[in-house]
């Protein structure tokens, strides 16, 4: 099997953790035996370049031969659908579901052959029957546990503070970053060996040591689809405390050491203390064994050959003379 995967967000120089799970999940569908190559258009350099995309793919598939096309993002979609030569698998990833990418989301669903979304709550939000939800896998090779301990010594952290984490980009309105910094203060105003550490501009393969470094980490968001920060601490086997954005409630659900919250800074506080006191390490790793990319690979090429099963007897029978045709002929 043979699949361009066309995307809007992947690793670039500049931009070395842009779409990093999209490569991910790239390199785990060659594990498993698929051949894929990847077009990337750079939306985020210029707009022009979504326009010059369907070129791009147009320019691909004249000269390679694929079995489908896998896009990523709603405009990835768009540019994947400008052409019925190749069916088109459409992977909706979160953020475009709660502002005005909305209205395109909804128009180029149901032009697909198949929708993968990555969070029950976009099903929900969506409401297309046929959707899947296959939320995008984490590296456990990659985001494992290692001692507290050695990764704070390895960072130059003190070992004598408890270290609330967070991790991302926190310019982002939608991330609620003055909900982070509000909660942090109440909770340190009640125990002063809290201390905070925000984790952002790091390469991808240094964020697993940050958290492992930290005593819980932290998610307060407006909207997520599946967080991966999440699903990487629950890999490292890191406490959690979040808002229940996107699958997080799904997630974390059951996991002791694990609490959600809401956006109030004052039970955020209240949970983080929860989280701290009890110490410890949890069992995410276990708790979200399915969530390994490998597993989540196969799903997803599940779906690739249920398109491709589906799409070759259509084929076939628009080929095939009807029984009225071959008298005809005869």
């Amino acid at each position: 099997m043979k699949v361009l995967v066309l995307t809007n967000m992947y690793p670039a120089k500049k931009r070395t953790a842009f779409g990093v799970f999209i490569e991910e999940q790239v390199a785990s569908l060659r594990k498993e035996g698929v051949e894929v190559d990847v077009l990337f258009v750079n939306g985020a350099k210029s707009k022009l370049n979504y326009l010059w995309g369907i070129f791009r793919l147009w320019g691909r598939l004249l000269t390679h031969r694929y079995d489908l096309i896998h896009a990523h993002y709603v405009f990835s979609g768009l540019i994947a659908r400008t052409q019925f030569l190749r069916p088109v698998v459409l992977t909706h990833h979160g953020p475009e579901f709660w502002n005005w990418q909305f209205t395109p989301c909804r128009i180029i669903t149901p032009l697909v052959d198949k929708v993968i979304l990555v969070s029950p709550e976009m099903y929900d939000r969506l409401k297309f029957e046929k959707a899947q939800v296959i939320p995008c896998g984490v590296d456990f090779d990659l985001f494992k546990p290692m001692p507290k301990e050695q990764a704070r010594e390895e960072l130059g952290l003190a070992q004598d503070k408890k270290l609330i984490l967070w991790v991302g980009d926190f310019t982002r309105p939608e991330k609620r970053f003055d909900i982070v910094q509000e909660a942090v203060a109440l909770a340190k105003e009640k125990d002063p060996t809290i201390d905070f550490l925000l984790v952002a501009g790091k390469s991808h393969h240094e964020i697993p040591k940050y958290i492992n470094a930290g005593d819980v980490l932290l998610l307060t968001s407006d909207a997520e689809g599946s967080p991966m920060v999440i699903k990487e601490a629950m890999a490292c086997n890191v406490p959690v405390v979040s808002v229940a954005v996107g699958d997080v409630a799904q997630v974390i659900g059951g996991t002791d050491g694990c609490y959600l919250c809401t956006q109030d800074p004052d039970d955020v506080a209240e949970k983080l203390h929860l989280a701290l006191n009890r110490g410890g390490r949890t069992d995410g790793r276990e708790q979200t064994s399915h969530l390994e990319l490998s597993q989540i690979a196969r799903r997803v090429i599940s779906q690739y050959q249920e398109v491709l099963s589906q799409r070759r007897p259509r084929v076939l029978s628009w080929l095939r003379p009807s029984p009225e045709g071959q008298q005809h002929s005869g």
